[in-house]
């Protein structure tokens, strides 16, 4: 295919898939144009930046802006006070002080809306630089001309019905614009970058939005492979999320009438084993509720590890399930290992549970 053809189709591709990651619906006719800003490289000398939320009103009611909450004293907030009429816009305005080093940073805005239980999570984040770098440096994986920070990226919790999104700088460190798209896209995943084609030794955003599905729970991985001007790249970005249930349309006594697992010992402690020995670690729970009690998953942020059936506990009924870790790639000295269970329980929708000791 001709070259400048094929950027013009992804031009075109992009702006109708801008559609889907444009806006994001937070209920009651309301819609907000981000749910992240991230301002990527700032330097630390170059004093405030902003940025603005908008948020409008698609409803058929007025709505109204109760508070903004900020998680910093370094970043002011300012908001529209009047209530959003039908089709009216309202914005948050937000300005990050970038007085606090030079690093990461991420903040969070708490935001109450009328009609709308809880309250809606914005986040505000980039980099202080304290100088300029190339940006083969400040961006250290390389796909082609495409680079990140980072190749396994985290999109953050979502519940089942929903969807979450965030997204990240990328950089062109080309000396030639390049245009980005993606194919071998994971169902429930869109991504995009923007601005695209992105300008020869610029950065840009990766926007992406994962989509719940009642057939994945707990942690798990997206993946889209970079194809950069016309040309399918070999290495894949992994996007990850964790998905646990939506308990929001149940009262508080239906929660508090649902499963409730109640652990023995949340920790099994197995001492000191010789490097490559497998550790059996064993968990019983009794279901306190008067629900039967599920797994709908089990994570572990070890390398080698597997679980035995967790079967489901009546009301009133314990089971018993071990988890093996192999020690074999796990370094010598203390060794920490958290078990993630995805639940039904309204009031543990997520149980840490931890296998400790010493590997020789």
């Amino acid at each position: 295919m001709n070259r400048y053809l094929y950027i013009l189709l992804s031009v075109l591709l992009l702006c109708l898939g801008s559609q889907a990651l444009g806006q994001e619906k937070l209920g009651n006719g309301l819609e907000i144009d981000k749910m992240v800003h991230n301002f990527g490289d700032i330097l630390l000398d170059s004093g405030p930046v902003s940025c603005q939320f908008k948020i409008r009103n698609t409803g058929n009611k007025p709505a109204v802006i109760y508070n903004v909450a900020s998680s910093c004293g370094c970043t002011d907030v300012q908001w529209t006070k009047e209530p959003l009429m039908p089709g009216k816009t309202g914005t948050i305005s937000v300005t990050y002080s970038n007085d606090e080093g030079a690093y990461p940073f991420d903040k969070n805005l708490t935001v109450y809306l009328s009609d709308i239980k809880k309250p809606v999570i914005l986040k505000v984040r980039g980099v202080s630089i304290a100088k300029k770098q190339p940006l083969s440096t400040l961006y250290p994986i390389h796909i082609g001309q495409f680079a990140l920070r980072e190749d396994d990226i985290k999109c953050g919790n979502l519940e089942q019905g929903g969807q979450k999104s965030n997204a990240v700088t990328v950089a062109n460190i080309s000396d030639s614009p390049i245009m980005v798209s993606f194919e071998d896209v994971s169902s429930n995943l869109s991504i995009k970058v923007s601005p695209n084609p992105i300008p020869a030794q610029s950065t840009a955003e990766m926007s992406f939005s994962v989509k719940a599905d009642r057939n994945l729970w707990g942690k798990n991985h997206y993946w889209a492979t970079p194809v950069i001007n016309g040309r399918k790249q070999s290495q894949r970005i992994g996007i990850w999320a964790f998905t646990k249930e939506n308990f929001s349309s149940l009262s508080e006594e239906q929660k508090a009438k649902g499963p409730r697992p109640m652990f023995k010992e949340s920790t099994y402690s197995f001492g000191k084993v010789k490097k490559g020995e497998t550790v059996h670690a064993e968990f019983t729970l009794k279901n306190e509720g008067q629900q039967d009690f599920c797994v709908y998953k089990v994570n572990a942020d070890a390398c080698c590890w597997s679980h035995s059936d967790i079967p489901v506990a009546a009301p009133g009924k314990s089971v018993t399930f071990r988890v093996h870790v192999d020690t074999k790639d796990m370094p010598k000295g203390e060794a920490l290992t958290i078990v993630t269970l995805t639940t039904n329980s309204p009031l543990r929708p997520i149980v840490n549970l931890f296998i400790a000791g010493w590997v020789e």
